[in-house]
């Protein structure tokens, strides 16, 4: 009996544990959608980095992401890519192939690695709990683990780590299914800078040599 009261205990304890963190990242993560949602524009720049420790791999690239509400352009020179939303329309711009590619935007597409999306991705789909805090270089981090609901992902998880000051993030590591690792780590953050809507739409009249392939 006392080993089953024992038992009782521990279980409780450990459930209240796990429900506090949980509280605790939903405090921390409405903070941060609050924060990113009072800015009416946000321009950063970025580092990406993909390593798998089995395959000795480890190769860290550079861009730049602006954001406007649901409109974004993203750049990734060692990619050959730039990307361009208005929201309702993608266009994925390969300079040294000489074409774009048009798709519609669709809501709730998979696409956890875009580094547009890492302010906005624990809004849907994903469980999250507290880890704790942790100093990033002069920064104290707040460190919360995000789960996807739909276990068919091909990641298992997102570890985000927020600026404790100011709610900003501070990088981002998701975890594959095929043994990669991917961290985002974002710096020089600029706010409410005059971007048109027409910074975020590709004109093919600027690019006249340029193939559009509308894949709508």
């Amino acid at each position: 009996m006392k080993n089953f009261t024992l038992t009782v205990l521990l279980v409780l304890t450990t459930s209240l544990l796990f429900a506090q963190q949980d509280n605790k990242a939903k405090e921390i993560l409405d903070k941060l959608s609050a924060t990113t949602k009072s800015y009416k524009t946000i321009q950063i720049d970025f580092s990406f980095t993909l390593e798998n420790q089995q395959e000795d791999i480890k190769e860290t690239n550079s861009g730049w992401v602006a954001l406007k509400g649901e409109k974004y352009r993203l750049h990734m020179p060692a990619l050959g890519m730039d990307v361009y939303s208005n929201g309702k329309t993608n266009w994925s711009y390969l300079p040294d192939a000489g074409e774009v590619n048009v798709t519609d935007n669709t809501p709730g597409q998979d696409n956890s690695l875009n580094p547009a999306n890492l302010f906005t991705i624990y809004e849907k789909g994903f469980k999250y709990r507290y880890i704790g805090e942790k100093k990033i270089g002069d920064k104290n981090a707040y460190v919360i683990d995000l789960y996807p609901k739909d276990l068919n992902k091909d990641f298992t998880r997102v570890k985000l780590y927020i600026d404790a000051a100011n709610y900003h993030i501070i990088k981002a590591i998701t975890y594959s299914k095929d043994g990669n690792t991917y961290t985002v780590a974002l710096k020089n953050m600029k706010t409410n800078q005059d971007l048109p809507d027409s910074y975020f739409t590709f004109d093919p009249s600027k690019h006249p040599d340029v193939e559009v392939n509308d894949m709508r």
